[in-house]
């Protein structure tokens, strides 16, 4: 699972870094490595545009995960470049935006927009797997999850404008109904297709944290 990540127009880069001419940028080694928009090759890039751009760039880094206690590590490393920017533009995902603010008492600007969390079907090409609702309901659709399956985000189906399989919108998309449906039957099981899902409950997960009873009933904040 891949936290998915795509560059911010230069332009609002720009923008949010108006009050900082000097800047430490730090990359992510691993999804946003992957998804080609964080990794060694774009922070690079990014530091020559911000330098042509008449930027001081104090340093740069790509943390193994961004998003972990990795990040306290490097930024004790680089403690002196990061003390001389007054702001730290981070190519790597929102939870890795915020983990750098832990840490740093500098602006923290993100270069990128987090999009989903998803899988990656072939080299390069990702699809949005988990919504993390709360109330998983893949038992009953056969490892497919409808609410990202479907751009529609039925959790019952299929919807009247499914088409020889096709969503109506996106022609080039499998239904994400059909595709259940197949794989139901193939399971012996498509009389589960008439089970109903009621909404979804808003309350399923709470925030900021949510409370998990581990096995040995002790309970754990994440």
């Amino acid at each position: 699972m891949k936290s998915i990540t795509r560059l911010k127009p230069y332009a609002e880069i720009m923008q949010q870094l108006e009050d900082c001419n000097r800047v430490f940028i730090v990359g992510c080694g691993t999804c946003a490595t992957v998804v080609q928009t964080g990794g060694v090759e774009q922070v690079e890039a990014m530091k020559e545009q911000l330098q042509d751009s008449g930027m001081l760039v104090t340093g740069w880094t790509v943390i193994p995960t961004a998003c972990d206690e990795m990040t306290s590590a490097s930024t004790a490393e680089h403690e002196s470049a990061i003390q001389s920017a007054n702001g730290i533009l981070v190519m790597a995902c929102a939870l890795g935006v915020q983990r750098l603010n832990l840490y740093t008492g500098k602006r923290v600007l993100p270069a990128l927009d987090t999009l989903f969390m998803g899988l990656e079907e072939s080299p390069g090409y990702f699809v949005e797997a988990c919504d993390q609702c709360g109330e998983c309901i893949l038992g009953y659709t056969a490892g497919i999850c409808p609410v990202t399956a479907c751009h529609k985000g039925l959790l019952n189906g299929p919807c009247g404008g499914t088409n020889k399989g096709k969503c109506e919108v996106d022609q080039e998309k499998d239904c994400a109904f059909t595709l259940i449906y197949q794989k139901l039957r193939d399971l012996g099981r498509p009389d589960l297709m008439k089970h109903y899902h009621p909404p979804k409950n808003a309350q399923a997960c709470p925030r900021p944290k949510v409370k998990i009873l581990e096995a040995k009933e002790t309970e754990q904040w994440i």
